[in-house]
């Protein structure tokens, strides 16, 4: 009888493996939002992530907490904090402030996304008539200010507001060619629409790291929604794990973890040492799924007492690699 495969995931961390994550986190709007934020980012920090990214809504007060949040992270953790940008509703001179207030604190690496129509998902999108037109153009206005790493999306199932999937591989191509230095994805939970999406894009020239995003599903419901809104698909054999446990919240975060846990390792078996996680400001199903690949926590001094970051803002909890 011949034995199988080892699978690479078994050694996942060791010999050389070189797994490394991410992390997104949105600014809180409210005192408990506040407290579940930093003790996500307490919890997650010891496990050295090449960077953590705080999401950026339209509007000054959610402006007004991404940049906070952010220089928090700078004051009172050691974590390399990535800085949402979009051009939504705003000339090319308020968002070419917000850059250099950005590397003023000390931000060296910023994530542009063109943004949602400030109306929500589903409005269709103009851009300011005196603003960046659209990603591309927000990072070649990046570029032309700030030396920093920039980090964009990509939408291994199209883009809600794209004709097709060839339509926002021109547009990430766009985005390489005015200086992305790496592409993160839109969640997802079939791994072969990544691996086909990664073929197309390499097909076109595209070298840069197309980072997988994993969204660990914290609550269905608000991730079917998320999907929808997102232009994700939600397969039914998901739908169908998570089905009859409504009033089971226990079972419900073991079969998540579980259901994280295998789209991650099948990634790795098949050659993926990267990810980027949208925790929802959450830690627990995260942490698990990086202990299962190897990472162990470091030492890191604790967070101070939190201070209040407060204001209003909308849509804060979905994952923010959405505007193109």
């Amino acid at each position: 009888m011949n034995r199988p495969e080892i699978r690479p995931s078994r050694f996942a961390g060791r010999h050389g493996q070189g797994i490394r994550v991410s992390f997104e986190f949105f600014p809180p709007k409210t005192d408990e939002m506040e407290r579940n934020l930093w003790e996500a980012v307490e919890r997650l920090a010891p496990l050295s992530p090449a960077f953590v990214s705080v999401t950026y809504g339209a509007g000054g007060s959610t402006r007004e907490r991404t940049h906070a949040t952010v220089k928090r992270i700078l004051a009172e953790t050691d974590l390399v904090p990535a800085a949402h940008l979009t051009c939504v509703a705003a000339t090319c001179s308020e968002v070419d402030e917000v850059i250099r207030g950005y590397c003023a604190a000390g931000v060296r690496h910023i994530v542009a996304l063109r943004g949602d129509p400030s109306g929500g998902v589903g409005e269709r999108y103009a851009p300011h008539p005196g603003g960046y037109t659209n990603g591309a153009d927000l990072v070649a206005g990046i570029r032309r200010i700030a030396d920093v790493e920039v980090s964009v999306s990509a939408y291994p199932e199209k883009h809600p507001d794209s004709p097709t999937v060839e339509a926002d591989i021109d547009m990430l191509k766009a985005k390489v060619d005015a200086g992305a230095e790496r592409a993160i994805t839109q969640f997802f939970f079939e791994n072969d629409l990544y691996f086909r999406y990664l073929d197309r894009v390499r097909a076109h020239g595209i070298a840069i790291p197309i980072v997988p995003g994993i969204l660990p599903v914290q609550n269905f419901k608000q991730t079917r929604v998320f999907a929808q809104r997102c232009g994700a698909s939600v397969p039914t054999w998901l739908a169908e794990r998570f089905d009859g446990l409504e009033e089971d919240a226990a079972t419900r975060k073991l079969i998540a973890a579980a259901v994280a846990a295998e789209q991650v390792l099948d990634l790795v078996d098949q050659g993926v040492n990267e990810f980027h996680f949208y925790t929802m400001n959450r830690a627990d199903l995260v942490y698990a799924v990086c202990h299962l690949l190897g990472l162990r926590p470091s030492a890191a001094p604790s967070l101070t007492s939190p201070s209040p970051l407060r204001g209003e803002g909308r849509g804060e909890g979905l994952p923010a690699v959405r505007g193109k």
